[in-house]
Protein backbone atom coordinates (compact mmCIF):
# COMPACT_ATOMS: atom_id res chain seq x y z
CA UNK A 1 0.00 0.00 0.00
CA UNK A 2 1.36 3.27 -1.17
CA UNK A 3 1.11 6.59 -0.70
CA UNK A 4 0.48 9.76 2.22
CA UNK A 5 -0.59 8.29 5.56
CA UNK A 6 -4.30 10.28 4.51
CA UNK A 7 -4.38 8.45 0.81
CA UNK A 8 -3.32 4.66 3.24
CA UNK A 9 -5.95 5.54 5.28
CA UNK A 10 -8.38 6.27 2.87
CA UNK A 11 -7.60 3.11 1.13
CA UNK A 12 -8.35 0.80 4.59
CA UNK A 13 -11.46 2.23 5.23
CA UNK A 14 -12.60 1.47 1.97
CA UNK A 15 -11.47 -2.10 2.36
CA UNK A 16 -12.92 -1.99 6.23
CA UNK A 17 -16.08 -0.47 5.38
CA UNK A 18 -18.35 -2.86 6.59
CA UNK A 19 -15.77 -3.93 9.80
CA UNK A 20 -16.66 -1.60 13.07
CA UNK A 21 -13.33 -2.55 14.30
CA UNK A 22 -11.52 -1.58 11.40
CA UNK A 23 -13.44 1.75 11.13
CA UNK A 24 -12.60 2.82 14.80
CA UNK A 25 -9.23 1.64 14.54
CA UNK A 26 -8.69 3.89 11.27
CA UNK A 27 -10.48 6.69 13.43
CA UNK A 28 -8.24 6.43 16.27
CA UNK A 29 -5.47 6.40 14.04
CA UNK A 30 -7.10 9.82 12.03
CA UNK A 31 -6.81 10.99 15.16
CA UNK A 32 -3.42 10.57 16.44
CA UNK A 33 -2.05 12.28 13.12
CA UNK A 34 -4.11 15.31 14.12
CA UNK A 35 -2.35 15.46 17.67
CA UNK A 36 1.16 15.03 15.63
CA UNK A 37 0.36 17.37 12.83
CA UNK A 38 0.78 20.25 15.44
CA UNK A 39 3.20 18.68 17.74
CA UNK A 40 6.58 19.58 17.69
CA UNK A 41 7.79 16.71 16.99
CA UNK A 42 10.03 16.18 13.94
CA UNK A 43 10.52 12.97 12.81
CA UNK A 44 8.93 11.92 9.74
CA UNK A 45 5.47 9.50 10.40
CA UNK A 46 4.54 6.52 7.83
CA UNK A 47 1.33 4.19 8.50
CA UNK A 48 2.61 0.84 8.34
CA UNK A 49 -0.29 -1.52 8.58
CA UNK A 50 1.90 -5.06 7.97
CA UNK A 51 3.74 -3.50 11.42
CA UNK A 52 3.37 -6.30 14.12
CA UNK A 53 4.93 -6.50 17.66
CA UNK A 54 5.95 -9.72 19.35
CA UNK A 55 3.91 -9.36 22.45
CA UNK A 56 -0.42 -9.56 22.31
CA UNK A 57 -1.12 -7.74 24.71
CA UNK A 58 -1.31 -4.67 22.76
CA UNK A 59 -4.77 -2.88 22.12
CA UNK A 60 -4.15 0.05 19.78
CA UNK A 61 -1.55 1.78 17.80
CA UNK A 62 1.88 0.06 17.81
CA UNK A 63 4.92 2.31 17.14
CA UNK A 64 8.14 1.41 16.10
CA UNK A 65 11.06 4.29 15.44
CA UNK A 66 14.06 4.08 13.29
CA UNK A 67 16.61 6.00 12.32
CA UNK A 68 16.33 7.10 8.81
CA UNK A 69 20.61 7.76 8.44
CA UNK A 70 21.93 4.21 9.41
CA UNK A 71 20.72 0.95 8.26
CA UNK A 72 19.44 -0.80 11.45
CA UNK A 73 16.33 -2.05 12.66
CA UNK A 74 14.30 -0.06 15.20
CA UNK A 75 15.56 1.39 18.02
CA UNK A 76 12.61 1.72 20.07
CA UNK A 77 9.48 0.64 19.87
CA UNK A 78 6.21 -0.24 21.92
CA UNK A 79 2.26 0.89 22.45
CA UNK A 80 -1.49 1.25 23.67
CA UNK A 81 -2.52 -1.82 26.07
CA UNK A 82 -5.90 -1.61 27.89
CA UNK A 83 -6.38 -3.56 31.19
CA UNK A 84 -2.88 -4.89 30.89
CA UNK A 85 -2.77 -4.70 35.04
CA UNK A 86 -5.54 -6.41 35.28
CA UNK A 87 -3.07 -8.97 35.19
CA UNK A 88 -1.87 -8.24 38.35
CA UNK A 89 -5.34 -7.45 40.44
CA UNK A 90 -5.67 -3.50 39.39
CA UNK A 91 -8.36 -3.77 36.88
CA UNK A 92 -9.85 -1.26 34.06
CA UNK A 93 -6.05 0.73 33.98
CA UNK A 94 -5.15 1.25 30.09
CA UNK A 95 -1.09 2.37 29.48
CA UNK A 96 1.15 3.45 26.52
CA UNK A 97 4.96 1.66 27.02
CA UNK A 98 7.88 2.12 25.17
CA UNK A 99 11.03 0.00 25.40
CA UNK A 100 14.31 1.65 23.94
CA UNK A 101 17.27 -0.66 22.07
CA UNK A 102 20.18 1.47 24.18
CA UNK A 103 23.03 -0.80 22.58
CA UNK A 104 21.55 0.13 19.04
CA UNK A 105 20.55 3.92 19.50
CA UNK A 106 24.74 3.92 20.63
CA UNK A 107 26.01 2.49 17.35
CA UNK A 108 23.58 5.07 16.07
CA UNK A 109 25.12 7.48 17.10
CA UNK A 110 28.50 6.08 17.26
CA UNK A 111 27.96 5.92 13.38
CA UNK A 112 27.05 9.40 12.73
CA UNK A 113 29.06 10.77 15.32
CA UNK A 114 26.72 12.35 17.30
CA UNK A 115 29.17 11.89 20.91
CA UNK A 116 30.57 15.37 21.99
CA UNK A 117 34.39 15.40 22.56
CA UNK A 118 34.01 15.44 26.11
CA UNK A 119 31.96 12.48 26.60
CA UNK A 120 35.32 10.11 25.47
CA UNK A 121 36.71 11.90 28.96
CA UNK A 122 35.51 10.34 32.30
CA UNK A 123 37.90 12.35 34.09
CA UNK A 124 39.91 15.21 33.98
CA UNK A 125 42.48 14.33 36.27
CA UNK A 126 44.35 11.28 37.73
CA UNK A 127 46.30 10.85 41.12
CA UNK A 128 48.87 8.17 40.46
CA UNK A 129 48.82 5.42 43.39
CA UNK A 130 51.91 4.78 44.75
CA UNK A 131 50.66 2.62 47.83
CA UNK A 132 48.16 2.53 50.89
CA UNK A 133 49.67 5.75 52.42
CA UNK A 134 50.07 8.23 49.82
CA UNK A 135 46.88 6.65 48.42
CA UNK A 136 44.92 7.78 51.60
CA UNK A 137 46.71 11.14 51.19
CA UNK A 138 45.34 11.52 47.45
CA UNK A 139 41.81 10.31 48.86
CA UNK A 140 41.18 13.90 50.71
CA UNK A 141 42.31 16.38 47.71
CA UNK A 142 40.52 13.96 45.23
CA UNK A 143 37.32 15.14 47.46
CA UNK A 144 37.94 18.56 47.02
CA UNK A 145 38.45 18.87 43.48
CA UNK A 146 34.78 16.77 42.50
CA UNK A 147 33.41 19.22 45.42
CA UNK A 148 35.22 21.91 42.73
CA UNK A 149 33.78 20.16 40.08
CA UNK A 150 36.23 18.99 38.40
CA UNK A 151 35.95 14.94 37.55
CA UNK A 152 38.70 13.09 39.08
CA UNK A 153 39.54 9.55 39.85
CA UNK A 154 42.69 7.57 41.62
CA UNK A 155 43.84 4.33 39.81
CA UNK A 156 43.03 1.60 41.78
CA UNK A 157 46.67 -0.35 42.77
CA UNK A 158 49.96 0.31 43.20
CA UNK A 159 50.87 -0.86 39.58
CA UNK A 160 54.00 0.54 37.69
CA UNK A 161 53.95 4.56 36.99
CA UNK A 162 54.37 3.18 33.60
CA UNK A 163 50.98 1.25 33.30
CA UNK A 164 49.45 4.12 35.11
CA UNK A 165 50.18 6.28 32.67
CA UNK A 166 49.11 4.06 29.81
CA UNK A 167 45.89 4.12 31.22
CA UNK A 168 45.70 7.38 31.86
CA UNK A 169 46.54 7.81 27.81
CA UNK A 170 43.60 5.04 26.84
CA UNK A 171 40.98 7.06 28.65
CA UNK A 172 42.28 10.46 27.07
CA UNK A 173 42.91 12.27 31.48
CA UNK A 174 44.20 15.69 30.66
CA UNK A 175 46.59 15.62 33.86
CA UNK A 176 47.89 12.77 36.25
CA UNK A 177 49.21 13.95 39.80
CA UNK A 178 51.80 12.25 41.62
CA UNK A 179 51.88 12.26 45.39
CA UNK A 180 54.70 10.10 46.97
CA UNK A 181 57.16 9.78 49.40
CA UNK A 182 59.18 12.83 48.46
CA UNK A 183 56.08 14.80 47.41
CA UNK A 184 54.37 14.57 50.42
CA UNK A 185 57.33 15.43 52.86
CA UNK A 186 57.89 19.11 50.55
CA UNK A 187 53.91 19.91 50.12
CA UNK A 188 54.48 20.37 46.97
CA UNK A 189 52.25 17.83 43.93
CA UNK A 190 53.66 16.94 40.53
CA UNK A 191 51.05 17.55 38.14
CA UNK A 192 51.91 15.60 34.50
CA UNK A 193 50.27 17.26 31.21
CA UNK A 194 49.58 14.07 29.39
CA UNK A 195 49.62 15.78 25.89
CA UNK A 196 52.24 17.52 26.32
CA UNK A 197 54.58 15.49 28.87
CA UNK A 198 55.20 18.83 30.69
CA UNK A 199 55.51 18.75 34.89
CA UNK A 200 54.69 20.94 37.20
CA UNK A 201 54.96 21.67 40.85
CA UNK A 202 51.78 22.55 42.63
CA UNK A 203 50.71 23.03 46.12
CA UNK A 204 47.83 20.29 47.20
CA UNK A 205 45.45 23.47 48.14
CA UNK A 206 46.32 25.38 44.45
CA UNK A 207 45.12 22.21 42.84
CA UNK A 208 42.04 23.40 42.20
CA UNK A 209 42.77 26.78 40.84
CA UNK A 210 45.30 25.66 38.03
CA UNK A 211 42.48 22.95 36.96
CA UNK A 212 39.93 25.73 36.88
CA UNK A 213 37.25 24.07 39.24
CA UNK A 214 33.31 24.36 38.45
CA UNK A 215 33.87 24.34 34.77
Amino acid sequence: MSGSNTEKLDKLADLLQHSSTGLKGIEETRVLLNYLSVSPLKAMIEIDISLARGLNYYTGTIIEVKAQEVEIGSICGGGRYDDLTGVFGLKDVSGVGISFGADRIYDVMDQLKLFPPETLVSSKIMFANFGEKEALFCLALLTDLRKAGIAAEIYPDAAKLKKQFAYADARHIQYVVMAGDNEIAEGLLTLRNMSTGEQQKVAPEGLVGVLGGNR
